[in-house]
């Protein structure tokens, strides 16, 4: 990714305009006068929803975490029917007085060539032609005095297994549990909000005006982009998380109450926080009954381009959390950081503050493991902070993820995707925005044009910002169930979590994988 990256994809980097040059132009356009971005319609055409699609220029993440996109190189069909039963046998039970000769005659009228009986079982699985209908020789069977009952082996699933189109792509629920987990807690719900400070997210439905008034480039020596002038770009609510699920937005890179995500990230990751899950669409999310409120303290490259007041500096992401705890978040996801610099002594502050009211508060560890380690001030003060957690990612295999930042201040870990192990499909699977539409700048000057942020795709990204909002979601799920002190839920995480890596606390993992379900029981919880 080019070096205007700012902040964040994955809890690093704040490189608020490091190499971002601004030249004037002529041929500026200044008719919106001071005023950078307005809205011009609060209303417009639903979001579309793209699909699974492959990323044409995958894209690196500031601090060395490699392809963040790389999408599925395949649009699924539709959903996979379930098998309701398996074929070529089924389950009777004959009654006591059938003797061999009754076992022998159903065997006969039904075609079965073999009857066994399993072990700690009290019934038979007879074999039946393979093109035998089990339901109708189970009826047939069923008629006979001699039997007591019959049925097809009927397929058993977990009570709760979301039926999304795409859910069998995200290995990352599977890999924590997830499924008997929600057995026990069916979802968190709306009256807990997850504050998502980051890059903004796709609520609402709108056409924003906004002035592209000077000539500019991404990197030192690089081309030079052309000032694009007045341009009015649509927005959506993303598809997948409903226009039903966001309160109390806020934007602190632009001062008012349209934290429009022009990135991606943040949309992505609320995903995993609260995507609609068991609609049959789409993917789902662990915590998908909590209200979201998007609160926006990154800049991204469009932001700049389009002269936005405020870039991702530490009083803005301060201000951000402070916002979120004093306008009802229970919980407050940051898939944010930085590498330079010295400690987050405000951001430290106001995390404080949030605790204090009650929040729990979950921060990417970093992703710069296998470029220098460099340690994330934004994460770095978690061990000294009950009820904050800094988050590690594993990949599917449940190893580190070669980008995740190595530490003391590694509370816990989470599914983030290692890409490099396991290809594309290896990151986490959510919704976001098509960005071949959004970050047209990428393919360069000739084909540079304002972006489009109503349409949507489904993308694999990978990093510790991924990882995070499993953390956040789990919170939600345990002050669902009353446990409202930020410290007590850290405490629940890492007595329950899964030990991986050397024994004990550890700096690659923390204490280990977060275990949603064996948490919930072990907290007394069953069902």
């Amino acid at each position: 990714m080019n070096s205007l990256t700012l902040l964040a994809r994955t809890g690093l980097a704040l490189l608020v305009g490091a190499t971002f040059l601004v030249t004037t132009t002529s041929s500026q356009d200044n008719s919106l006068g001071g005023a950078f971005r307005v809205l011009m319609q609060d209303t417009g055409l639903e979001g579309i929803d793209l699909g699974l699609r492959a990323q044409d220029m995958p894209m690196r993440e500031p601090g060395g975490q490699g392809t963040r996109g790389l999408a599925l190189m395949q649009r699924a069909e539709g959903a996979v029917q379930e098998r309701l039963y398996k074929s070529g046998s089924v389950i009777v039970k004959f009654r006591s007085d059938a003797g061999t000769n009754g076992v022998s005659s159903a065997m006969r009228e039904v075609a079965a060539s073999k009857i066994s009986r399993p072990s700690y079982a009290d019934f038979d699985i007879m074999e039946i032609p393979a093109d035998a209908d089990p339901e109708a020789v189970s009826a047939e069977l069923r008629a006979r005095p001699d039997v007591e009952y019959a049925q097809p082996r009927y397929q058993n699933y977990p009570m709760f297994r979301p039926n999304d189109q795409f859910y069998d792509r995200q290995w990352n629920f599977p890999a924590i549990d997830m499924e008997r987990a929600w057995d026990i807690q069916p979802q968190a719900g709306d009256e807990i909000t997850v504050a998502v400070v980051d890059s903004g997210v796709a609520f609402q439905t709108s056409t924003i005006r906004y002035n592209s008034r000077f000539r500019f480039q991404l990197v030192k020596d690089g081309p030079i982009f052309p000032a694009l002038g007045v341009v009015d770009v649509p927005f959506a609510v993303a598809p997948e998380l409903g226009a039903g699920k966001f309160v109390a937005p806020r934007d602190f890179i632009w001062d008012d109450a349209m934290p429009v995500d022009l990135d991606g990230h943040g949309t992505h990751v609320s995903g995993t926080v609260g995507q609609l899950t068991n609609n049959t669409v789409g993917v789902a999310g662990m915590a998908f009954g909590v209200r979201i409120m998007p609160v926006k303290v990154i800049a991204g490259e469009w932001d700049f381009i389009f002269g936005a007041p405020n870039g991702g500096t530490d009083d803005v992401v301060a201000r951000g959390v402070r916002y979120a705890a004093d306008n009802g978040a229970k919980v407050i996801n940051m898939s944010i950081g930085r590498t330079s610099g010295g400690a987050s002594l405000v951001v430290d502050d106001a995390i404080r503050y949030a605790i204090s009211r009650g929040v729990f508060v979950a921060v990417a560890a970093g992703n710069s493991a296998d470029q220098g380690n460099a340690p994330s001030r934004t994460a770095e003060s978690a061990p000294s902070i009950p009820g904050m957690v800094a988050v590690g990612a594993v990949g599917r295999s449940l190893e580190r993820a070669y980008y995740s930042t190595t530490n003391g201040y590694v509370e816990i870990a989470a599914p983030g995707g290692d890409q490099r192990r396991d290809g594309g499909p290896g990151g986490i699977l959510q919704q976001t925005i098509n960005l071949d539409l959004l970050h047209t700048y990428q393919r360069g000057p000739q084909s540079f044009r304002a972006p489009s942020a109503d349409q949507f795709a489904y993308y694999f990204f990978q990093g510790t910002s991924m990882a995070t909002p499993h953390v956040a979601a789990f919170a939600a799920m345990l002050m669902q169930q009353g446990i409202t002190k930020p410290a007590a839920i850290e405490a629940a995480m890492k007595q329950f979590a899964r030990d991986l890596g050397p024994a004990g606390n550890d700096s690659e993992y923390g204490h280990g994988l977060i275990q949603p379900r064996t948490t919930l029981r072990g907290l007394g919880l069953a069902r």
